[in-house]
């Protein structure tokens, strides 16, 4: 069995990169009130702030800071996830390992995450979570991108809507 560390502190905040099994599919945005569901519920059983947030096709990118005394990120993964893969009701090849722990095979097995160290290292988070869907090709602009943060922050004023400036770097992006 795999020992698979994460560097774990309580009250942190993360950013993270979740993908499906199948980096082809668009099953995210087709059934993204089932994802924002699965969010839901586990915000309110197991409660974090979302920083910022991008739903794509095949992946999503998250900031959650987690209350003080509480680490637990992969258990809260593991929930939306779950959850997602059976209100969808589909189920991919699996292997034995997946079978075993009733997983559907939607999702990639693990997922990213990076502490984040600073604000510096927060707002250079925030951009990328706001530009990925013009990294990828989706959108011109990120406002133009309805499954963001960024329509959040704008309404709050913290960003302008003109704001179309696109993160360097690779933040667990294959």
């Amino acid at each position: 069995m795999t020992n698979y560390r994460r560097l774990r502190k309580s009250g942190a905040t993360y950013f993270f990169t979740v993908a499906l099994a199948d980096r082809s599919s668009s099953l995210l945005l087709r059934e993204i009130d089932a994802l924002r569901d699965a969010f839901e519920l586990t915000m309110r059983e197991r409660p974090f702030h979302c920083a910022a947030a991008v739903i794509l096709p095949d992946h999503l990118h998250a900031m959650w800071t987690l209350p003080p005394g509480d680490a637990a990120f992969s258990t809260r993964w593991r929930l939306i996830k779950s959850r997602f893969s059976r209100a969808t009701g589909i189920s991919r090849p699996r292997g034995a390992s997946q079978r075993k722990k009733q997983e559907r095979g939607v999702w990639q097995r693990r997922f990213w995450e990076h502490r984040i160290r600073d604000e510096t290292d927060l707002r250079k988070h925030v951009m990328y979570c706001w530009g990925n869907p013009v990294k990828h090709g989706l959108v011109a602009q990120p406002a133009a991108w309805p499954y963001s943060s960024i329509h959040r922050d704008m309404r709050e004023g913290r960003v302008p809507p003109e704001w179309c400036a696109v993160a360097e770097g690779e933040f667990g992006e294959p």
